[in-house]
């Protein structure tokens, strides 16, 4: 007798290496490999060009792995449930398998997928592939409340001491070609994209960390806060889609790690970029437990307290035109590539959070324009961290001056420069200055209109809204 096929639906994990989802679904029978384009995931994708772009070329590379395997990808559009239903009736496949979403929408439509398909007689499998540690297996430890971690500390001191799943057979997987009727590929100009030349595969992910192992990792806890270094991973949009596993990136950093010739700075340096990878897991988990907080603050105590929708600065803050460098700087490169330096990233939140007092979710919607990298848990998780109403146990808000981060990380105009074509005339030695020198240094930056005047006095609006934020958690 045949063996019945078992449906697995891609979606943020285009990849077939180091693959929970592909690996459970595996389990079952021959593997059906499916993507489904659907309404959730087409606005996802026309939210920003290069995202889609991205998106696109890695559809195109998972397709071209499959057709060397024997198979091939199956394209869909129109709703999951249907879809998926119609297609195990139409092959005689027993169900089908996916990985988790973490944002409340892709709970809820996770969940409404599950539903449907045990409804109609099928197998409905939820996988966590997305986090090198699954949510419930770091929350295990805090007993049967089994509510997750709201606290970072706690949540990486045990994260660290778990091992990490091995999902590294594709050559096993067994897939089944199908004669079902199939689409096109997607392609980047049915979601308003008019990107081309993107390059995004498993491949070029695994070179990328390649990379960065032998090139930056060692010095990734000097190099990382610089913006003008080249000191990240550079990784960020290939573990959001999948391309990689992160559990294939903590695996081999923490290889290096334990290698017993490694120097003392080289550990604390991969400790480092380990710590960033436990940031992300955190926040998957945080959103998994806490669903709601994707649009509501995380703290109670701060559930109430009044945030702008709006500002007289705000489309200043948008296009890179605040009049602080380092603000300006991030916004462009955010705008010109897609992706921004991720110390940068903290400081251009700040001031649109306390210096403008602008909700957070404004600028949570705005760089969902623009970043390529699509992780609507994590990006929720950030800017809850930042604006003060999130996971960050402080007892203030970290709010960033950002002329003094500018100072302390740029203190050549080396990145700014890079970015705002209005500054560059300026020398490299003119921008070294004291913590006591003007709000800008005494720098000529304002000759001839070339770059604007600060949009706010940092100092007087930070205090101000330090004092409403006080008079509000400690009336």
């Amino acid at each position: 007798m045949p063996e019945k096929p078992f449906i697995y639906r891609f979606s943020a994990d285009l990849r077939l290496e180091d693959h929970a989802g592909l690996a459970a679904a595996a389990s079952r029978g021959g593997v059906l490999p499916i993507i489904v384009i659907d309404d959730a995931l087409a606005s996802r994708l026309k939210a920003s060009p290069r995202r889609a772009a991205f998106f696109c070329s890695a559809v195109a590379a998972l397709a071209s792995e499959l057709k060397e395997m024997g198979s091939r990808l199956l394209v869909r559009r129109g709703p999951a449930a249907k879809t998926i239903a119609e297609l195990a009736r139409a092959t005689g496949a027993d169900g089908a398998a996916w990985s988790a979403s973490y944002d409340a929408q892709g709970i809820r439509d996770d969940r409404r997928l599950q539903s449907a398909l045990e409804e109609a007689g099928l197998t409905a499998l939820l996988v966590h592939d997305a986090p090198v540690i699954p949510p419930e297996e770091g929350a295990a430890a805090r007993g049967a409340d089994g509510a997750g971690y709201r606290a970072f500390a706690p949540y990486f001191e045990r994260w660290w001491k778990l091992g990490i799943a091995s999902y590294e057979n594709p050559l096993l997987l067994r897939f089944i070609a199908s004669e079902a009727g199939d689409e096109a590929l997607p392609n980047p100009r049915e979601f308003g994209s008019g990107e081309d030349g993107c390059v995004a595969s498993p491949q070029a992910a695994r070179i990328l960390l390649e990379r960065f192992l032998e090139d930056r990792a060692a010095q990734y806890g000097a190099a990382s806060a610089i913006p003008s270094e080249n000191g990240t991973s550079q990784l960020a949009a290939h573990i959001s889609f999948g391309t990689i596993s992160a559990r294939t990136i903590a695996r081999s950093v923490r290889e290096r790690f334990g290698d017993p010739f490694s120097l003392a700075e080289e550990r604390v340096s991969l400790r480092l970029f380990l710590r960033a990878l436990a940031r992300r897991d955190f926040f998957l988990q945080l959103s998994w437990f806490y669903p709601d907080a994707t649009e509501a603050a995380l703290q109670e105590k701060m559930t109430g307290f009044a945030l702008a929708q709006d500002h007289p600065a705000l489309d200043a803050w948008r296009a890179g035109k605040t009049g602080y460098p380092l603000v300006d700087a991030g916004i462009r490169q955010l705008h010109q590539t897609g992706w921004m330096h991720p110390h940068v990233r903290a400081v251009v939140a700040s001031l649109l959070c306390f210096d403008l007092s602008v909700d957070w979710r404004v600028g949570r919607e705005e760089w969902n324009r623009w970043l390529v990298e699509d992780d609507p848990a994590v990006a929720t998780g950030n800017w809850q961290w930042i604006a003060g109403v999130g996971a960050d146990m402080a007892q203030f808000p970290r709010i960033y001056n950002p002329e003094r981060q500018r100072r302390r990380f740029d203190p050549d105009g080396t990145y700014v420069r890079r970015w705002i074509p209005e500054l560059r005339h300026i020398p490299r030695e003119a921008w070294h200055g004291r913590a006591d020198d003007s709000l800008q240094l005494s720098l000529s930056l304002f000759e001839r209109d070339a770059y604007p005047q600060p949009v706010v006095d940092h100092a007087v609006a930070a205090r101000a809204f330090l004092t409403r934020y006080r008079a509000f958690v400690s009336p």
